[in-house]
């Protein structure tokens, strides 16, 4: 059985496309900077026909789609109305469900046939308790607006838990770790008896974690503070926290491989800023549980920095830690086959 994995961002698209009898990638490309996501998914429809593929031949596509809010839990055929219901949380997610429905559109038009389903990156966390993801605001701003945690990064936290679980020779919904998905973008998640109970992103990815471009936690104060002392719009606070912040706004560089090759004092006091806010979060979090078999790291950084790893761990009394490859494209696409069958 042929699985597509598609992961439409606002100016790139991935595509994977597995054998799923042994999940082995038959094709995979990364295409950047696209104009647009019709002419991108055109590109890698010829290199498909190159390699004798057509569509015909592919069983079901995988979408990421970033936000499913409070509608959407799990994987989901998509269908007229899910793609009305996707199209209706892009006001939660302007710069992610746009593009990922974009995607989705353009196969629909291309293949109306092929099965689609949308694998959301918030839906893992839909097992959170309401102490977890409310915020201490009125209330009525959540029951009105959806304000509320929802979290992110769901697929990979959730493929690194059973992957875990297989490797400590434990049922899933017996394990208890704390998933650390550190990259550009970087999450910590609480995972009790196999399910999220707690993470660190919330209303948008931009809470939490200190990460490449983003502040992660900061005083909500500081927003007005900083719109009335600079004279800034909402839109320029919004694109310095996103996209100026992090380990960019500290010492000028995004990239923990190159901070560490130049190792001058910013860059080193960016350094521990970033790993003094991940041993709070593991702090806090041990907090959850009675027992903890585990600290997993995943993510660019987490899999490939030792010393990022050495350091988070530094004087913690935590007996077991792992370092596990995420796969959110394996995981989607075996999120659709599980529907399939």
């Amino acid at each position: 059985m042929k699985i597509a994995v598609v992961n439409s961002g606002s100016s790139s698209i991935k595509f994977k496309l597995f054998d799923m009898n042994n999940e082995s990638i038959i094709f995979q490309i990364h295409l950047q900077e696209i104009s647009s996501h019709h002419e991108a998914l055109l590109k890698i429809l010829d290199k498909l026909q190159a390699l004798n593929i057509d569509l015909q031949m592919i069983d079901s596509i995988g979408h990421r789609v970033v936000h499913g809010g409070e509608l959407f839990c799990e994987a989901t055929f998509i269908d007229e109305n899910v793609i009305k219901k996707i199209d209706s949380l892009s006001t939660l997610a302007p710069l992610h469900n746009p593009a990922n429905l974009d995607g989705i559109l353009v196969f629909k038009n291309l293949a109306p046939n092929l099965k689609q389903y949308a694998i959301f990156d918030t839906a893992f966390h839909s097992t959170m308790p309401k102490e977890a993801y409310l915020y201490a605001l009125p209330l009525e701003l959540y029951e009105q607006n959806a304000v509320r945690r929802y979290g992110f990064h769901g697929t990979s936290h959730f493929y690194v838990a059973k992957e875990c679980a297989s490797l400590l020779d434990k049922n899933l919904k017996d394990l208890n770790i704390i998933s650390l998905h550190l990259g550009n973008g970087a999450s910590v998640c609480a995972i009790k008896n196999g399910q999220s109970i707690d993470t660190s992103m919330g209303f948008t990815p931009l809470e939490g974690l200190m990460m490449g471009t983003r502040s992660g936690d900061i005083d909500g104060a500081i927003i007005p503070y900083l719109m009335k002392s600079l004279s800034k719009s909402e839109d320029e606070i919004n694109s310095i926290l996103n996209k100026k912040s992090g380990l960019l706004g500290i010492c000028g560089l995004s990239d923990v491989r190159e901070i560490l090759e130049r190792n001058d004092e910013n860059d080193k006091l960016a350094l521990q800023m970033m790993i003094r806010r991940i041993r709070k979060y593991i702090g806090a979090y041990s907090t959850l549980f009675e027992s903890l078999d585990a600290i997993v790291f995943t993510g660019g950084i987490g899999e490939n920095s030792s010393f990022i790893r050495d350091e988070v761990m530094r004087g913690l009394n935590i007996t077991q830690v792992l370092v596990i490859k995420t796969n959110e494209e394996l995981e989607i696409a075996r999120q659709v086959l599980s529907q399939k069958n």
